[in-house]
Protein backbone atom coordinates (compact mmCIF):
# COMPACT_ATOMS: atom_id res chain seq x y z
CA UNK A 1 0.00 0.00 0.00
CA UNK A 2 2.75 2.74 0.56
CA UNK A 3 5.22 1.49 -1.90
CA UNK A 4 2.43 2.53 -4.51
CA UNK A 5 2.15 5.87 -3.15
CA UNK A 6 3.67 8.83 -5.22
CA UNK A 7 1.41 11.98 -4.05
CA UNK A 8 0.51 12.82 -1.03
CA UNK A 9 -2.50 15.83 -0.97
CA UNK A 10 -3.30 17.62 2.23
CA UNK A 11 -6.30 19.70 3.43
CA UNK A 12 -5.77 22.73 5.30
CA UNK A 13 -7.60 24.19 7.94
CA UNK A 14 -7.56 21.48 10.49
CA UNK A 15 -5.08 19.32 9.08
CA UNK A 16 -1.84 21.71 8.21
CA UNK A 17 -3.27 24.06 11.09
CA UNK A 18 -5.00 22.79 14.53
CA UNK A 19 -8.92 23.96 12.20
CA UNK A 20 -8.71 27.40 13.93
CA UNK A 21 -9.27 31.03 12.22
CA UNK A 22 -7.83 33.87 14.28
CA UNK A 23 -8.89 37.44 12.81
CA UNK A 24 -8.02 40.27 13.67
CA UNK A 25 -9.59 43.99 13.73
CA UNK A 26 -7.97 44.97 10.26
CA UNK A 27 -9.95 41.84 8.62
CA UNK A 28 -6.47 39.93 8.43
CA UNK A 29 -6.26 36.37 9.45
CA UNK A 30 -3.42 34.39 10.84
CA UNK A 31 -2.67 30.65 10.54
CA UNK A 32 -0.17 28.52 12.55
CA UNK A 33 1.70 25.47 10.87
CA UNK A 34 3.61 23.08 12.31
CA UNK A 35 7.34 23.10 11.64
CA UNK A 36 7.60 19.40 12.14
CA UNK A 37 4.89 18.96 9.32
CA UNK A 38 6.97 21.62 6.71
CA UNK A 39 10.11 19.59 7.34
CA UNK A 40 8.40 16.50 6.52
CA UNK A 41 7.35 17.78 3.54
CA UNK A 42 10.61 18.27 2.80
CA UNK A 43 11.79 14.69 3.67
CA UNK A 44 9.03 13.85 1.17
CA UNK A 45 10.04 15.56 -1.98
CA UNK A 46 14.13 15.12 -1.32
CA UNK A 47 13.29 11.61 -1.51
CA UNK A 48 11.19 12.00 -4.80
CA UNK A 49 7.80 12.85 -3.38
CA UNK A 50 5.29 15.31 -4.66
CA UNK A 51 3.11 16.81 -1.83
CA UNK A 52 0.36 19.09 -2.55
CA UNK A 53 -2.80 20.83 -1.00
CA UNK A 54 -6.36 21.37 -1.87
CA UNK A 55 -8.52 23.27 0.42
CA UNK A 56 -11.92 24.58 0.09
CA UNK A 57 -11.23 27.60 1.44
CA UNK A 58 -8.90 31.03 -0.36
CA UNK A 59 -5.93 32.10 1.88
CA UNK A 60 -2.97 34.40 1.36
CA UNK A 61 -1.03 32.72 4.39
CA UNK A 62 -1.41 28.97 2.44
CA UNK A 63 -0.27 30.49 -0.97
CA UNK A 64 2.84 31.40 1.15
CA UNK A 65 3.27 28.58 3.15
CA UNK A 66 2.94 26.69 -0.10
CA UNK A 67 5.74 29.03 -1.70
CA UNK A 68 7.90 28.48 1.71
CA UNK A 69 7.97 24.61 0.64
CA UNK A 70 8.32 24.57 -3.14
CA UNK A 71 4.67 23.24 -3.21
CA UNK A 72 3.52 24.20 -6.80
CA UNK A 73 0.81 21.82 -6.53
CA UNK A 74 -1.85 24.15 -4.62
CA UNK A 75 -5.88 24.22 -5.55
CA UNK A 76 -7.93 26.78 -2.96
CA UNK A 77 -11.52 27.00 -3.14
CA UNK A 78 -11.83 23.99 -4.36
CA UNK A 79 -15.39 22.57 -3.59
CA UNK A 80 -15.41 19.21 -4.70
CA UNK A 81 -12.09 18.16 -3.37
CA UNK A 82 -12.42 14.47 -5.34
CA UNK A 83 -13.21 16.14 -8.69
CA UNK A 84 -10.02 18.35 -8.19
CA UNK A 85 -8.12 15.69 -7.01
CA UNK A 86 -9.25 13.22 -9.79
CA UNK A 87 -8.18 16.34 -12.17
CA UNK A 88 -4.79 16.20 -10.13
CA UNK A 89 -3.99 12.86 -10.96
CA UNK A 90 -4.80 13.39 -14.66
CA UNK A 91 -2.22 16.11 -14.78
CA UNK A 92 0.22 14.24 -12.37
CA UNK A 93 -0.44 11.31 -14.86
CA UNK A 94 -1.05 8.60 -12.12
CA UNK A 95 -4.30 6.80 -10.88
CA UNK A 96 -5.68 7.56 -7.62
CA UNK A 97 -4.54 4.80 -5.94
CA UNK A 98 -1.22 6.11 -6.17
CA UNK A 99 -2.65 9.15 -4.04
CA UNK A 100 -2.62 9.45 -0.53
CA UNK A 101 -5.02 12.48 0.56
CA UNK A 102 -5.36 13.48 4.16
CA UNK A 103 -8.37 14.83 5.68
CA UNK A 104 -10.04 15.81 8.69
CA UNK A 105 -13.89 16.67 8.17
CA UNK A 106 -16.81 15.84 5.81
CA UNK A 107 -15.84 17.56 2.93
CA UNK A 108 -12.85 15.07 2.64
CA UNK A 109 -14.66 11.76 3.29
CA UNK A 110 -15.34 11.11 -0.96
CA UNK A 111 -11.36 11.58 -1.26
CA UNK A 112 -10.07 9.64 1.17
CA UNK A 113 -12.50 6.86 0.71
CA UNK A 114 -11.61 7.50 -3.51
CA UNK A 115 -7.85 6.89 -3.18
CA UNK A 116 -5.10 4.26 -2.11
CA UNK A 117 -4.18 5.56 0.99
CA UNK A 118 -7.00 8.10 3.20
CA UNK A 119 -5.85 9.07 6.20
CA UNK A 120 -7.42 11.35 9.09
CA UNK A 121 -5.78 13.38 11.46
CA UNK A 122 -6.41 11.85 14.92
CA UNK A 123 -8.88 14.66 15.81
CA UNK A 124 -10.51 14.19 12.97
CA UNK A 125 -14.59 13.81 12.66
CA UNK A 126 -15.61 10.43 13.44
CA UNK A 127 -16.69 9.80 10.03
CA UNK A 128 -13.74 10.52 8.17
CA UNK A 129 -11.55 8.17 11.04
CA UNK A 130 -14.01 5.89 10.53
CA UNK A 131 -13.59 6.09 6.57
CA UNK A 132 -9.44 6.51 6.94
CA UNK A 133 -7.21 3.33 5.83
CA UNK A 134 -4.78 5.57 8.80
CA UNK A 135 -5.74 7.34 11.58
CA UNK A 136 -2.83 9.40 12.81
CA UNK A 137 -1.91 9.38 16.33
CA UNK A 138 -1.14 13.18 16.25
CA UNK A 139 -4.30 16.28 15.91
CA UNK A 140 -4.08 18.36 12.45
CA UNK A 141 -1.72 21.29 13.12
CA UNK A 142 0.18 19.27 15.69
CA UNK A 143 2.52 16.73 13.50
CA UNK A 144 0.64 14.55 11.85
CA UNK A 145 1.77 15.23 8.19
CA UNK A 146 5.36 14.71 9.70
CA UNK A 147 3.73 10.97 11.17
CA UNK A 148 2.28 10.09 8.13
CA UNK A 149 5.70 10.65 5.92
CA UNK A 150 7.60 9.04 7.95
CA UNK A 151 5.48 6.13 8.41
CA UNK A 152 5.07 5.73 4.41
CA UNK A 153 8.90 6.33 4.57
CA UNK A 154 9.70 3.50 7.14
CA UNK A 155 7.43 1.11 5.28
CA UNK A 156 9.16 1.75 1.72
CA UNK A 157 13.04 1.44 3.35
CA UNK A 158 13.83 5.17 2.75
CA UNK A 159 13.65 6.14 6.34
CA UNK A 160 17.17 5.46 7.01
CA UNK A 161 18.74 6.63 4.26
CA UNK A 162 17.13 9.74 4.84
CA UNK A 163 17.82 10.29 8.37
CA UNK A 164 22.02 9.70 7.13
CA UNK A 165 21.59 12.71 5.24
CA UNK A 166 21.32 14.67 8.92
CA UNK A 167 24.80 12.74 9.66
CA UNK A 168 22.78 10.12 11.85
CA UNK A 169 23.97 6.55 12.20
CA UNK A 170 26.44 7.18 9.71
Amino acid sequence: MYAAIRLILSDVDGVLTDGRLIYDSQGGEAKQFHIRDGQGIRLWQQNGGEFGIVTARRSPMVTRRAAELDITLLRQGAKNKLADVSEIATEFGCGLNEICYVGDDLLDLATIESVGLGVAVADAVEEVRQAAKYVTSQPGGQGAIRELIELILKNTNRWESTIRNFGARG
